[in-house]
């Protein structure tokens, strides 16, 4: 899968009608797309060409010519994504016939997602987030429902290596973590819609305290990616299917082991006795 077409899948939703008939017949035909011109597709897609130059600036190009010579470079590098993988059909929870299907679908989701999101992982985003958790006075997290479920996650991860890491599921308990904040704090936001009202409004919030803000968000412009100083994008491509729950969360997840391996790696002088300590401790209790 190229970075375009996970680019295209993940912002889908934020698109209008007749950008989402573009995004669909470029989904449908990438592999050829960059012989014919603008009018042409124009045209075939029946959608005006202002559309298409819409379209291939909200994945971050300047226009179709720009997106046109990096589909061509990714197609190039990278055939063997020419098809997806048959089990691909059986996404749609409606239509699993046995629980053999069931565990290839979900198996599919799986990959796909973590494939998709960390193609567009950026290396050095990363290290500077890892850099800001290693270096910050505290580090609260911010997440409700499922989202609250990958913030916690975190949370356990980073207790073990000593950092001062605050989270509670309760939404008037994260709250209160607010008013604590400043400057030397960081503030993590975890909400794969990037919409949700409670996660905005906690935003906000930091933003007026002056700490440094994250979000774990899937890719493309929302509310919560434009409040924030960084953002992680998550990617669970699918139009068609109906396995988005799972898979962005599985996205988020692998986010969040992609920041915590990598916080341990860049610091890991400091972080090997807390480690050490806590699986001591624990071994304890193993039987």
């Amino acid at each position: 899968m190229t970075d375009i077409e996970i680019k295209a899948r993940s912002v889908y939703d934020t698109l209008s009608p007749s950008e989402q008939k573009v995004a669909r017949y470029f989904l449908q035909n990438q592999s050829s797309i960059f012989n014919d011109p603008i009018a042409v597709l124009a045209e075939k897609s029946g959608v005006s060409q202002v559309m298409w130059v819409r379209f291939c600036k909200s994945l971050g190009y300047s226009g179709l010519k720009d997106m046109k010579k990096n589909l061509v470079t990714q197609l190039r590098d990278a055939p063997e994504r020419a098809a997806k993988p048959a089990s691909m059909d059986f996404l749609d929870t409606r239509t699993y016939s046995s629980t053999d299907e069931i565990i290839r679908g979900v198996e599919a989701v799986a990959q796909d997602a973590l494939a998709s999101t960390a193609k567009i992982l950026d290396p050095a985003l990363i290290d500077t987030v890892s850099s800001c958790i290693a270096g910050a006075r505290s580090v609260k997290l911010f997440g409700v429902g499922a989202s609250g479920l990958v913030a916690e996650d975190l949370y356990y991860k980073l207790l073990r290596i000593g950092v001062n890491v605050s989270f509670c599921t309760d939404l008037h308990v994260q709250l209160t973590y607010i008013t604590s904040l400043n400057s030397e704090d960081i503030a993590m936001f975890f909400s794969n819609s990037g919409n949700t009202k409670e996660i905005l409004e906690l935003a906000e919030a930091a933003r007026e305290r002056s700490c440094r803000t994250v979000a774990v968000t899937k890719f493309g412009v929302n509310p919560l990616s434009e409040l924030v100083d960084y953002v992680l994008p998550t990617s669970s491509p699918e139009l068609e299917f109906r396995s988005g729950a799972m898979s962005s969360r599985m996205s988020a997840l692998f986010v969040v082991d992609v920041l915590f391996t990598t916080l341990c790696n860049k610091n890991y002088d400091t972080v090997a006795r807390p480690l050490s300590d806590s699986y001591s401790q624990c071994s304890k209790h193993h039987l």
